[in-house]
């Protein structure tokens, strides 16, 4: 029997949608930051020559910096001053997460609740300064070596491109961080959904030349079409899996009040990990092929040097094979990370909470560590399928790489989130409506 949450839930319309001003508010100023964001992208850095960037890029693009160019928006292929994107800033969370688990000062922060998230966050901020000024750097130097691209090379242009990319960094920072904060859905997630989104058009009308060109069948284009669905939907019921722990509390006594044992559950997510192993495992492999086409730019490059960008090509056995054993690491590196099974049984124990049949402390840690390491097998066979399946696409017939499985994983996952805070703004209102009605019948009784 669904619950009063749950019923409450099912009953949102159009109208109560029309009611919540503050969830129109919210969605507006997202809409509005997410346009400011991509109007950053179609800005271009001083110095650059755009048709020799544009011919340059052609010869890289299906290296890391393809990569990086979907998960900007086109800002890489354009050198906005967004180029550098988003993913200093995942870079270096993803850092300071590692090292809570090596540092006892980070892992007492962490413990410490707002006021330690809140000197966590500053870390990564630092962090993202030094990832972003790095990198900006070694791009200005990289597009010196191509006296064609930069127009006035020297010491004044390194300057100017490390300060307007990492300020472009840090802007695009405080605008993610307002949009979750003022605004709908997690805003570093949607500025990274918004520039995938961005690309998907001049996929779909490249996908639908090819057809019209006879390069591809119309019979393919379905089938495309038909498994995108099929996945979308695969992944949707994935990541809304859970393996639900049953909790059990006893009675306690407060005072002179007895209350009732209750019972609860501790969800544990099908795929705890998220979207970081596909991109950590793309990263990797489009490295060496991104070093291999920057040192052979002429393509008469040692043979091995061939022999590794072949080897490492999209749809070819070793690729697949080690994008596979990659993605199933780190699901297991990442759940490690963000899940430590000894602090969930120590929370567990020290308010009284026991899984039944399990003793609580020790017992009930390698319990909870238990089950996480089998539904990460799930989870991992899981990434596996939904990201090697659209490869043997791209391979088999040329379908444009924004159809990857890490693309469709994180504009699946995005949308689910949002589309979750939307209905939490939503039923909040309906219960603030509730509460003011009954409040008005109190009143004239």
């Amino acid at each position: 029997m669904a619950s009063a949450a749950e019923q409450l839930a099912a009953n949102i319309n159009f109208g109560a949608f029309a009611k919540a001003d503050e969830l129109k508010k919210r969605i507006w100023f997202t809409l509005g930051a997410l346009l400011v964001y991509r109007l950053g992208t179609y800005i271009p850095l001083p110095g650059i020559n755009p048709e020799a960037l544009a011919n340059a890029f052609n010869s890289h693009q299906n290296g890391i910096l393809g990569l990086f160019n979907m998960f900007s928006g086109g800002a890489v292929g354009r050198m906005a001053i967004f180029a550098l994107g988003i993913m200093p800033y995942i870079s270096a969370s993803i850092i300071i997460q590692l090292m809570t688990t090596v540092s006892p000062t980070l892992e007492q922060l962490k413990k410490d609740g707002a006021r330690g998230q809140k000197t966590i966050n500053q870390y990564t901020r630092y962090g993202t300064v030094i990832l972003a000024t790095l990198q900006a750097y070694g791009i200005s130097v990289g597009l010196e070596g191509s006296s064609s691209i930069v127009l006035d090379p020297g010491l004044f242009f390194r300057f100017s491109t490390v300060l307007t990319l990492v300020g472009g960094t840090m802007f695009m920072m405080w605008l993610g961080e307002q949009i979750t904060a003022r605004g709908i859905g997690n805003g570093i997630s949607l500025i990274i959904f918004s520039g995938i989104v961005a690309n998907l058009p001049t996929a779909v009308a490249h996908t639908l030349e090819l057809g019209r060109q006879g390069t591809l069948s119309t019979a393919v284009i379905l089938g495309v079409v038909v498994v995108a669905a099929l996945v979308i939907a695969f992944i949707v019921f994935m990541e809304r899996a859970q393996r639900r722990l049953i909790i059990q509390y006893p009675k306690r006594q407060v005072g002179n009040k007895m209350f009732q044992g209750d019972s609860s559950h501790l969800p544990l997510k099908l795929n705890t990990s998220g979207v970081i192993p596909p991109i950590f495992a793309s990263s990797l492999l489009l490295l060496p092929t991104t070093v291999v086409n920057f040192i052979s730019r002429d393509g008469s490059g040692p043979d091995w040097l061939n022999t590794v960008t072949a080897l490492l090509g999209h749809g070819q056995p070793l690729y697949m094979l080690l994008y596979a054993a990659l993605i199933v690491f780190f699901v297991f590196f990442y759940t490690a990370i963000v899940f430590n099974p000894q602090d969930t049984a120590d929370n567990l124990k020290k308010h009284g909470g026991f899984i039944p049949g399990i003793r609580p402390g020790q017992r009930t840690a390698e319990y909870i560590d238990k089950i996480l390491t089998r539904i990460s097998v799930i989870g991992a066979i899981y990434l596996v399928l939904v990201c090697l399946l659209p490869e043997f696409l791209i391979s088999a017939t040329g379908v444009p790489f924004y159809f990857g499985g890490t693309s469709l994983l994180i504009v699946v996952s995005v949308t689910m989130d949002t589309v979750s805070q939307i209905q939490g703004h939503l039923l909040a209102q309906q219960y603030e409506g509730l509460v003011k009605k009954s409040k008005l019948r109190g009143k004239r009784r």
